[in-house]
C-alpha cells in the first residue's frame, strides 16, 4: 500500500512514471512529491515508489 494525496491504495511497485500512468494523469502540468521531497520530472523513470510511500501529486491550475 502507498498513500496518494491522503488516500491509501494498493501498489504493485514501480517508479514515479509508472504511478503517474497508473493514476491516468498526463505528466504535463503536475508535480510529484515522494515522502516530502519533490521529484524532478527527469528522475521519474528511475525513482522507485516503495511500499509505504507517501505521495502527493499537485496539478497546476491556470487563473489569477
Amino acid at each position: 500500500m502507498i498513500r496518494v494525496n491522503g488516500a491509501e491504495r494498493p501498489w504493485p511497485g514501480g517508479t514515479v512514471s509508472d504511478l503517474v500512468t497508473e493514476l491516468g494523469l498526463s505528466p504535463r502540468g503536475i508535480a510529484v512529491a515522494l515522502d516530502g521531497d519533490v521529484v524532478a520530472r527527469s528522475l521519474w523513470p528511475t525513482t522507485p515508489v516503495d511500499e509505504g510511500a507517501v505521495v502527493e501529486v499537485v496539478t497546476a491550475a491556470a487563473g489569477g
